[in-house]
């Protein structure tokens, strides 16, 4: 039935189907597998908050400067081992779908030293993700998030249409699957 539901909606992309239409709710309710089964998502999305956060950089930014692409936000600290765990599958969706359509959006929330935040990367291996901050968690409070990790996704138009609590597998067939059927193509 799930290979029945994916070859519809590849079929709908190769026929010229509008890849926002293709990839409505249901469709990809139906591609939610394992630990994508704990991504709740919206059927009428609310716009994302627009408090700011720190840049790598040391400058601010807003997730208003992401609009045009999907970003999956992840909330995440580096005292938090299921954040450690699955940092890496994020880093791999990252590297996999990352640029023009889609970004992995990390946010260290809370008491996270910059140093402390280079050696979580370091020590996980990861080079390919933002090394933003929200000291204050001035935008994870106006989203509601209450623990670590959480992971947003946020559509093009900056919008949130989903939601997972905890940490997941991130480069799972599943994950894979819904991130390419957000972009209107068949995962690689």
């Amino acid at each position: 039935m799930r290979l029945i539901r994916l070859l519809s909606l590849y079929l709908a992309i190769a026929l010229g189907a509008n890849p926002a239409l293709a990839a409505d709710i249901a469709t990809l309710d139906a591609l939610r597998d394992g630990d994508m089964k704990k991504l709740n998502l919206h059927a009428d999305p609310a716009p994302a908050p627009q408090a700011t956060f720190t840049l790598e950089t040391g400058g601010t930014a807003s997730l208003a400067d992401w609009r045009g692409k999907y970003v999956l936000v992840n909330f995440w600290a580096t005292w938090c081992a299921p954040c450690r765990k699955e940092m890496p599958s994020l880093a791999a969706l990252q590297a996999e779908f990352g640029g023009d359509g889609f970004e992995v959006l990390t946010l260290a929330t809370g008491r996270n030293t910059p140093a402390g935040i280079d050696r979580f990367f370091a020590e996980t291996g990861i080079d390919n993700l933002p090394r933003h901050a929200d000291p204050k968690q001035a935008l994870a409070r106006e989203m509601a998030v209450l623990g670590l990790p959480v992971s947003v996704l946020i559509d093009p138009e900056g919008r949130e249409i989903g939601r997972l609590i905890g940490d997941a597998d991130w480069h799972s067939d599943s994950a894979r699957a819904l991130v390419a059927a957000l972009l209107g193509r068949p995962p690689s």
